[in-house]
């Protein structure tokens, strides 16, 4: 039988909360470093952009591991490290080429192994619903950040549909703006590339 909590242990819980400032304290809020948290859009919409500029803001409060499961050690990936100027936070961001769950978990087990975690793309890890309560299971004080296609409006696929219904913070990106949701506050809109955003959204000559 699970363990009950009464009142005052609830009350007097402490938790890893990441004192978030400026345009990510309006998004997200001060959430925990853990959970999951999920990101999509349509392709050429900026989820990758987000993806580098959030965990760059993460590199402040822990180390990053990218598994690229859909691009790996690209031309493409290369681009966006430098867009992003990831050389800013070289030693603390680790680029994981196309891992599988199984090969990430043990990963994960090593001694001081990154707490932060990226899937570029969830599609392409072909990851079971049954994996994500794995790695959720064995690894409870790490953070997990899925991206994802869509098919539609909604993540492509029953699996990332879940993780999305389960996530802490969700971004829907569209328009090289990204839209959060979450439950530990905030709400305000992140501007993923000024320019790009002004002309998909009709604000150029505004």
């Amino acid at each position: 039988m699970r363990k009950a909590f009464s009142v005052d242990n609830v009350l007097n819980a402490k938790f890893n909360r990441l004192e978030f400032e400026g345009k990510w304290l309006e998004a997200v809020g001060r959430p925990e470093l853990a959970g999951t948290w999920f990101i999509q859009g349509d392709i050429k919409n900026g989820k990758t952009s987000l993806s580098m500029q959030l965990t760059k803001y993460l590199t402040h409060f822990s180390r990053v591991a990218y598994n690229s499961v859909e691009e790996g050690l690209s031309a493409t990936i290369q681009e966006a490290y430098i867009r992003e100027s990831m050389q800013d936070v070289a030693g603390k961001f680790l680029l994981l080429d196309k891992e599988s769950p199984d090969e990430l978990i043990v990963r994960l087990k090593k001694h001081k192994s990154p707490q932060i975690i990226v899937i570029d793309t969830v599609q392409f890890w072909d990851l079971k619903w049954s994996e994500y309560k794995k790695l959720k299971a064995l690894f409870p004080k790490k953070l997990f950040i899925y991206v994802s296609h869509l098919d539609g409006k909604k993540p492509a696929g029953s699996v990332a549909l879940k993780i999305w219904r389960d996530a802490n913070v969700a971004w829907f990106v569209e328009g090289f703006k990204a839209f959060p949701v979450g439950r530990y506050g905030g709400g305000e809109p992140v501007i993923i590339n000024q320019k790009l955003a002004d002309a998909y959204w009709g604000l150029e000559n505004n």
